[in-house]
């Protein structure tokens, strides 16, 4: 019996130690051009990247937000799911950025295209939102932000402006949002939120496509892994 749970003993050491190590090796990489540039330059370069990784580049994430507009036509509750998420993705971002929480892509990606199943579907099937809304936005905020992580890494952070750039790219990415809300009131909720038919005829369709999309995503990002 010793031997068996020397074993698992050995077992769960080996797990602790490789994970461990892809902490270590996971630390962000360093961007050597912008660690020489003027911190007004590190700024706008973060801040443009954060936006363009919401428009036009991330159409997960456009989906996402765009989802949760449709089910209220209260700029109070939008919000209120708004900055749920703004606090979750913050979060994580910056924990992820510092090592301090490690996570593959591979394994974010498909949780992110998942979360948007999740709000379309609830979309779909209530007709009203409920209050277990914003800790679910929250939740799926914390994975977002590990996806806006591995952007970051993509390109690296400079040392001597680490926390300036993080903020400068946030900053960028909440831009972006703010815009993708704004275009949903003015495309879709101002013209047609009051209508009886609201629910039938834009909400109902409109996350059905969007639940097709992004479940086709999680399929696919999960066959990649």
């Amino acid at each position: 019996m010793v031997p068996v749970q020397n074993g698992v003993y050995k077992k769960w050491l080996a797990c602790i130690c490789c994970l461990l190590a892809v902490t270590a090796i996971s630390a962000h990489p360093i961007n050597i051009a912008m660690e020489r540039a003027a911190t007004e330059d590190v700024v706008w370069f973060y801040f443009k990247m954060g936006i363009m990784h919401i428009i036009p580049l991330g159409t997960d994430h456009i989906l996402f937000v765009t989802s949760l507009c449709l089910l209220s036509n209260k700029i109070s509750t939008i919000l209120w799911q708004a900055s749920a998420f703004t606090v979750a993705h913050t979060i994580t971002l910056a924990l992820s950025m510092k090592s301090i929480i490690v996570a593959p892509s591979q394994l974010i990606e498909p949780v992110i295209a998942l979360s948007i199943v999740f709000v379309a579907i609830e979309n779909i099937i209530l007709n009203e939102l409920k209050p277990w809304r914003v800790v679910i936005v929250f939740l799926f905020g914390l994975v977002h932000g590990l996806g806006f992580a591995s952007a970051l890494n993509e390109v690296g952070l400079p040392r001597n402006n680490f926390f300036t750039s993080v903020l400068a790219f946030n900053a960028g990415v909440e831009i972006g949002q703010i815009a993708v809300i704004l275009l949903v009131f003015l495309l879709l909720i101002i013209p047609f939120g009051k209508r009886l038919q609201y629910k039938k005829q834009v909400v109902f369709p409109l996350s059905v496509i969007i639940a097709l999309i992004a479940g086709y995503w999680t399929i696919e990002r999960v066959l990649s892994l």
